[in-house]
């Protein structure tokens, strides 16, 4: 769940052992948690807009659909003891990489302790609220699999806009289509309606340039990201190395 929806980093996701898809699922149910507790205890993604939002990228991320009603069942029941509140942290890494942190926990000193920690291990630092985010922008990003070649980039593109997309990127094995994050839901929709499935959804930080790195400076920045990919408090973590 890091960097940029660029397809070796998707390839990573969907190689990754049982161990790691289970972390991921766990990360996303807490997302379902929190989207119900601020959507007044709605569960109906019709009604429940950022849930629909994790719900489809809960898809993309092949959570099983009986994860998905359990959670949301957990979700709504009453006496649900379980508090999580949202924290955006913003820093450099490496070589001066732009990074942020998108995290959700129960206890905001550990989060905060743990997040300085992996940046000052890796030879990043944390920085203050606003220092790298300018350089970013918030887009809805669709990740379709055109691995076996499938699909003619022609068409793709043609769908991707009569849904309502923004922009279109075709890539040796994917096609990645950008949508405003209000968009993101109808857009979504439509192109499911169209047959397409998705190897990645969600609402991403995406950024607006991108920084190249010493192989001394790319193995510190490899280094950080699994850090921050293995600590549970983590959710997303974004970032403008060019990998």
């Amino acid at each position: 769940m890091s960097g940029h929806s660029k397809w070796h980093n998707i390839q990573k996701t969907k190689g990754a052992q049982d161990a790691k898809r289970a972390a991921a699922f766990t990360k996303i149910a807490k997302e379902m948690i929190v989207a119900v507790k601020e959507g007044g205890g709605c569960i109906d993604p019709a009604n429940n807009s950022r849930l629909a939002t994790i719900i489809t990228k809960a898809k993309a991320a092949n959570m099983p659909n009986d994860n998905i009603k359990r959670t949301l069942e957990k979700a709504a029941g009453a006496g649900n003891g379980e508090s999580y509140e949202s924290i955006t942290y913003e820093g450099y890494g490496p070589g001066g990489v732009a990074v942020i942190v998108e995290a959700m926990t129960d206890n905001r000193n550990r989060t905060a302790g743990a997040v300085r920690h992996h940046f000052d291990k890796c030879g990043g630092n944390l920085g203050a609220n606003g220092c790298v985010s300018w350089s970013f922008d918030r887009k809805g990003v669709l990740v379709i699999d055109n691995e076996d070649g499938d699909y003619e980039e022609d068409t793709v593109m043609m769908d991707a806009m009569d849904c309502g997309a923004d922009d279109f990127e075709a890539e040796e094995d994917c096609f990645t289509i950008y949508t405003q994050p209000d968009d993101f839901n109808a857009v979504a929709d439509a192109l499911t309606a169209k047959n397409y499935s998705f190897a990645s959804a969600q609402i991403e930080m995406v950024p607006q340039n991108y920084v190249k790195l010493s192989a001394e400076d790319a193995d510190k920045m490899e280094k950080m990201l699994e850090m921050f990919e293995d600590d549970d408090d983590v959710q997303n973590t974004w970032h403008n190395w060019e990998e």
